[in-house]
């Protein structure tokens, strides 16, 4: 098939003559921040980058290379910790890269919608929403740089899912350009729709395989009133969950975020950051951060806060908190939970577990898991944070101290990265809660999913891709493995 493929300078003529000569990049040193993922882990190489402007460029695009036979990755704000949204290094494909469809086409704030290009980056999306004073509750710490198509790609979570859900429900219509150039739209802001197969859930999660996503209509929600958030230190995860409990119990759906840290990884985080202390005076081995959101008064929902407190205090759940007394002190506490992810990628030598187990195991999961990857490298640092409150950790062994990263990676990234998703399947959990499969994750499926589940996904892919063009070697591993 390769020898059959057009030139380089073929496929390039072919893009300018599409989307234009400023819209196309080629060559290592245009291309290079396009085919090198967000941690340099996956590198490839692509014959052209295209940055089309619009639905129908992306079209012509799609019917161009799928005659020509000419694979195509899509990537939004490359923000993948999986490796799925760059190309492989056979120098074959086309990346066609979103970052140009960048507008918000309306917003209804009657029917609670916000029609977006996928090139959105979610910042631009949560701002746009509030200058209508409106809420588009996903939040994760890459927003500034990670666009909407993305993030329905690979159905992202991050810091809210207890409260408002993951991008498949966030999302009521799709547009999306199938393999062959074809344009399917549903961009229709309805919450009920009974006309058949929900078409649109097949590309939630699916990582640009099946199509590539050009447009999404987004639910909106009321903007909360008032906040509340507390650091809080516990004993341990148990104690965690427990807390978590008295918070729906007290509160009702003001639960917004419920996030675990352990002290490795608030130490890190601190060191990286350099300039900012820890909230709490003692050192503790875990801590949650508590966001309550409302729409009542501050001081309902502070005292609020308050009584989820003194009840833990009162069963032995709570051991220090720190309340936040003003946007500026919530801003720090969110600040220390959401640059984890990038004191991990400057220290180097993380191995990333992206699991979830049921809520009701996460605690056992957490010090079981712990204890078998202490026994397996014992001066392991053990970075784990995240969403606790919807049974969602990144459970993530940091290289020991004195270790080199590569060295370190070499030698545990996969016995770790087996052992820890091993013990969350056998807890009815999944190896990816949120970051996806890509080519990280691609072999592990042949281990966790059916056999029956693994050809169905390969049915769903040969009925749109029978070329198996679109991104191509991206979460389906090889038929027969």
């Amino acid at each position: 098939m390769t020898a059959e493929l057009p030139t380089p300078d073929t496929t390039l003529r072919a893009m300018q003559a599409i989307v234009g000569a400023n819209a196309c990049r080629s060559g290592d040193a245009d291309t290079q921040a396009y085919v090198t993922d967000y941690r340099g882990i996956y590198r490839g190489q692509a014959q052209v980058v295209v940055l089309p402007a619009s639905t129908e460029e992306v079209s012509r695009v799609l019917q161009w290379c799928h005659a020509q036979r000419v694979p195509v990755v899509p990537q939004g704000g490359n923000t993948s910790l999986m490796g799925g949204a760059v190309p492989d290094d056979s120098g074959t494909a086309v990346v066609v890269n979103l970052s140009r469809m960048n507008r918000v086409l309306a917003i209804d704030p009657v029917n609670d919608t916000m029609t977006v290009q996928a090139g959105v980056t979610l910042s631009a999306a949560r701002s746009a929403a509030e200058a209508e004073q409106r809420l588009f509750p996903l939040r994760i710490g890459s927003e500034g740089s990670c666009q909407i198509g993305g993030n329905l790609s690979t159905n992202a979570g991050g810091t809210a899912v207890l409260r408002y859900g993951n991008m498949r429900d966030l999302v009521l219509g799709l547009e999306v350009v199938l393999p062959d150039g074809r344009i399917y739209s549903s961009l229709r802001g309805l919450r009920k729709d009974n006309t058949g197969y929900d078409l649109k859930q097949l590309f939630v999660g699916a990582e640009g395989t099946l199509g590539i996503i050009t447009g999404a209509v987004l639910k909106l929600m009321p903007q909360p009133r008032s906040s509340a958030v507390a650091f809080v230190a516990v004993p341990d995860p148990a104690a965690a969950v427990a807390l978590l409990g008295e918070a729906k119990r007290l509160s009702g759906q003001a639960v917004t975020a419920f996030e675990l840290i352990s002290r490795p990884a608030l130490d890190l985080v601190l060191e990286y950051l350099g300039n900012i202390a820890s909230p709490l005076q003692e050192r503790h081995d875990w801590m949650v951060l508590v966001e309550l959101t409302s729409g009542t008064d501050a001081e309902s929902l502070n005292a609020t806060l308050m009584e989820i407190l003194e009840s833990g205090f009162s069963q032995g759940l709570v051991l220090d908190a720190a309340v936040a007394a003003s946007l500026s002190d919530a801003q720090t506490f969110w600040r220390i939970r959401e640059e984890i992810s990038d004191a991990q990628t400057r220290t180097g030598g993380s191995i990333k577990c992206d699991v979830s187990v049921p809520l009701s195991r996460i605690a056992a999961f957490v010090e079981e898991a712990s204890a078998r990857v202490l026994e397996l490298v014992p001066d392991a640092r053990m970075v784990i944070y995240g969403h606790m409150g919807d049974g969602n950790v990144h459970f993530n062994p940091l290289r020991p101290k004195d270790q080199p990263a590569r060295d370190f990676l070499t030698q545990w990234y996969e016995p770790v990265s087996a052992l820890v998703d091993g013990m969350a399947h056998a807890e009815n959990g999944s190896i990816s809660a949120e970051h996806g499969i890509g080519v990280a994750k691609r072999d592990d499926l042949t281990r966790y999913k059916s056999q029956v589940e693994l050809e169905l996904m390969w049915q769903v892919k040969q009925a749109l891709d029978p070329l198996n063009l679109l991104n191509p070697g991206k979460v389906l591993p090889a038929p027969g493995r």
